[in-house]
């Protein structure tokens, strides 16, 4: 499986990319991906999505010892995306309460996916607003621009909390995924090119698959749509897409 990835700042700001991403493997069978959207009304927003981004990391490399001598067996791939978000909760108070963070310090969007790739299934939960794409088809989650925050319900009792959950999609079959934050719906003509050609950056980057043999794929992409069409994401954009 391919899995290809691009971060990039919107060109409406000016000194930090608010969103994230992280990729990682746990185990040989199993993908974990994220994306993540500070929030700009927020303090530091830059500094929750990447933290979110490395706890998820950490999470990733302790599955996978555990699951490597056996202390730790999760067959149902709902019950091991539970148990890595149950993770980043705890993880997340953690630091809340180290480095007494409040509430507009932890303002972060998270779209994350688990893939089982021997089983060839998976699953996507969506706290906050971005896009989904499963194999073509493509589903945007859209809060009126107030989403959800994970810091929202920190306090919470988590099980509750995961049980009114219900921007989630299961699916199997997988042959083209990807998640972005909402930055992908975001371009706009920002300097005059030559070309009278239209196309809509959307779809060039979920279904297009140029340069697939390049793990720059997506980065290649921004650039034409940048270099040939004018077009750049306004907001700030973070995708992963993975193709088998």
């Amino acid at each position: 499986m391919k899995v290809y990835s691009a971060l990039q700042i919107g060109d409406y700001h000016l000194n930090h990319c608010e969103d994230y991403l992280f990729t990682g493997n746990i185990g040989d069978d199993k993908i974990l991906c994220a994306v993540m959207d500070g929030c700009t009304m927020g303090t530091d927003s830059y500094f929750v999505s990447t933290l979110t981004g490395k706890l998820l990391r950490k999470i990733t490399k302790e599955k996978g010892y555990k699951e490597l001598y056996k202390l730790e067996n999760n067959t149902d791939i709902e019950d091991s995306l539970k148990s890595i978000i149950k993770e980043l909760f705890k993880e997340l108070n953690i630091a809340k309460n180290q480095l007494v963070l409040d509430q507009k310090e932890l303002l972060t969007t998270l779209i994350i996916l688990l893939i089982d790739k021997r089983k060839n299934e998976g699953i996507v939960l969506v706290v906050g607003d971005g896009l989904v794409s499963i194999n073509g088809i493509a589903t945007e989650f859209d809060q009126d621009n107030k989403p959800d925050y994970l810091s929202f319900h920190l306090n919470e009792d988590f099980e509750t909390w995961y049980s009114l959950q219900k921007q989630k999609i299961e699916f199997n079959d997988i042959r083209d995924i990807s998640i972005a934050t909402d930055g992908i719906f975001m371009f706009t003509s920002v300097k005059k090119v030559n070309t009278t050609e239209t196309i809509d950056p959307i779809d060039f980057l979920l279904n297009n698959n140029t340069n697939e043999d390049n793990e720059e794929m997506l980065s290649l992409k921004l650039k034409r749509l940048e270099h040939y069409y004018g077009l750049k994401p306004t907001d700030d954009f973070a995708m992963i897409r993975l193709i088998k």
